[in-house]
């Protein structure tokens, strides 16, 4: 027999109160970004703020992991040591890390996932991963259903893949639009995204092909119908995008996949089981176009070459599409586009029949679709208390002791008091040990067995309180951690490659890469005293002549309405695109060619 595969539902947290409502949603685990060093910098939480999210949820088995993500400065590697110590001492399950000079700081034993920094593409670099002593690795968002099979035949380790959420058009860790342009390293979490600016498309004889056009920004990422495929390949654990979203959009899309969740396990309970525990109730019906998006795709999870991937006209939320104006209300938001393609958006004042009043005056043009971009009475239930979490507790009464054991395993034995007076008449106690409050349980199983003593209310309130407070702080004591993988030190880097040139910015990374047969070590750009001569600046799967039906490989030359090269203009700044066709990629580079 085979032991089910636990499956993981793990969830953004931009704060604490954040975190422990996706915990409350059904997320079997929650990110949340430590002081320093996330990669977003503006989710950033104290140590104590996480040591609240890690006593709730290690209540429910739910695990938290620490997004100390970004690349590390040489200056800043005592302080990386002391804050990863500090996340260990107040139980953090793991750190998601990018920066392989974590693998020699003087830290605990605690467990390390690659990031999704990491650019892990391939089996061959998911082995080295793995070699490396990681327990967890997170894919890149741009690989096919195949390639994630092929990775997973390769490894031991858990995968853990995005299932929603905003893209990034870049492969992640190898972006340097944002630090070249702003300064704002998008590997030290500081993104200026400038994948969402508009653009304007030029070919070699200056002809503008597309104006205003947001060609590098994508729609956002939707699996909720692949994820039985996703398990099927392999994928244990499913993640979740936006540490800069708001408690909403984390309480609906935690509940949403939630739902799907539990529907998969239940209709495979040999294959797969929930990583944590907890009976999850929540009060409304979660419906992923309620909360921020720009559309949603599938990405590149079917093939190589998917079209429709892009989001041009605005790098705004979508939101709903709404057929009946009907169903608008006072100080809902929505959006439409005008007869110039441009995208509007207004508060709505009053709906009179079919005429929307709003607040300021508009003409809506003729079939114009309106989306729903805010939904006030959506909104107004998505504050108050939407869900509950609580593990189900089975009590078995005897005459000389109480034992109770919830669903975690967890079980204890309070002794009944010897001096206790014979009950005139035996009655059921379930409804009293039913009573258990605010606390975490609910009554599963209870047996009265040949209980025949006479137990007061207030003895029998003591009771409830002392099996509930034992229960949780033997809870706490018997939590089981993952620890820190041994590293395998004859591990060699990828095979055919000797030079890396990629986010080494200390000396310590440095080292990790040349014991492991890297020869030839470039320092990232962050810290490179050549920047200026930095060219190619972001690689993309997505092809902007693909999606626009033109690709280089399957358009013949005569239904070409442009000449090569093509680049990019916003404002003052000019990048020209190179076509990498052997391997349908894009690259994109600064200035003009």
């Amino acid at each position: 027999m085979v032991n089910p595969r636990p499956i993981e539902l793990l969830a953004p947290a931009a704060n604490a109160e954040i975190a422990i409502e996706a915990i409350k949603h059904g997320a079997d685990a929650v990110y949340i970004g430590p002081p320093s060093h996330g990669a977003r910098k503006s989710a950033s939480n104290s140590v104590d703020d996480i040591k609240r999210v890690v006593d709730f949820a290690h209540n429910f088995g739910a695990r938290v992991y620490a997004t100390v993500n970004t690349i590390i400065y040489e200056d800043e590697i005592r302080k990386v040591e002391e804050l990863i110590g500090d996340l260990y001492r107040i139980g953090v399950d793991a750190i998601i890390a990018q920066d392989l000079g974590i693998l020699r700081l003087n830290i605990p034993p605690i467990a390390l996932h690659a990031s999704t920094q990491c650019d892990t593409r391939t089996s061959e670099k998911a082995e080295f991963i793995e070699h490396l002593g990681f327990s967890q690795i997170v894919l890149a968002r741009e690989l096919t259903l195949q390639e994630i099979h092929e990775i997973y035949k390769k490894i031991s380790v858990p995968i853990e893949c995005f299932i929603h959420g905003a893209l990034c058009v870049s492969y992640s860790g190898r972006c340097h639009a944002s630090q070249v342009i702003s300064g704002r390293s998008a590997n030290r979490g500081e993104c200026a995204q400038i994948c969402r600016w508009s653009f304007d498309l030029i070919d070699a004889e200056n002809k503008r092909i597309e104006r205003n056009r947001h060609l590098l920004s994508l729609k956002d990422l939707n699996l909720y119908d692949r994820l039985e495929e996703l398990l099927k390949v392999g994928v244990s654990s499913f993640k979740i995008e936006g540490r800069l979203k708001d408690l909403s959009y984390v309480k609906n899309i935690v509940a949403l996949y939630r739902n799907k969740i539990d529907e998969i396990i239940k209709s495979h309970p040999e294959r797969y089981c929930r990583s944590s525990y907890g009976k999850v109730n929540i009060d409304f019906v979660p419906k992923a176009d309620k909360s921020f998006n720009r559309g949603f795709t599938h990405y590149f999870l079917d093939n190589k070459k998917p079209s429709n991937i892009t989001s041009t006209l605005t790098p705004k939320s979508m939101g709903e599409v709404i057929d009946d104006v009907s169903e608008l209300h006072n100080g809902d938001g929505i959006s439409f586009f005008n007869n110039k393609k441009e995208y509007e958006g207004l508060m709505v004042n009053r709906v009179t029949g079919r005429k929307i009043i709003g607040n300021r005056n508009f003409i809506l043009p003729k079939n114009a679709v309106i989306h729903r971009t805010f939904d006030i009475e959506w909104q107004k239930k998505m504050a108050r208390n939407t869900a509950e979490r609580r593990l189900r507790l089975d009590i078995e009464l005897n005459n000389d002791y109480i034992k109770a054991e919830d669903e975690r395993g967890v079980k204890i034995i309070i002794p009944i008091p010897k001096d206790l007076e014979p009950a005139k008449k035996v009655i059921s106690l379930r409804s009293q040990f039913e009573k258990l409050g605010n606390s975490i349980f609910y009554l599963g199983d209870f047996k009265q067995n040949d209980f025949t003593k006479f137990i007061p209310l207030s003895m029998l309130s003591n009771l409830r309180r002392e099996i509930t407070e034992k229960i949780i702080v033997l809870g706490k004591t018997t939590y089981k951690f993952d620890y820190r993988r041994k590293e395998n030190i004859n591990a060699q880097y990828i095979s055919n490659s000797v030079d890396y040139r990629d986010n080494i910015s200390n000396s310590l990374s440095e080292k990790v890469y040349l014991e492991h047969g890297v020869s030839s070590i470039q320092p990232a750009l962050e810290v490179s005293k050549n920047m200026v001569g930095k060219k190619v600046i972001m690689t993309t799967r997505h092809c902007i002549l693909r999606e626009m039906g033109k690709c280089l490989r399957t358009t013949p030359d005569s239904k070409r309405n442009f000449r090569l090269p093509l680049r990019l203009e916003s404002g003052n700044n000019v990048f020209s695109l190179r076509f990498d066709c052997e391997n349908c990629q894009m690259e994109v580079l600064r200035g003009q060619s």
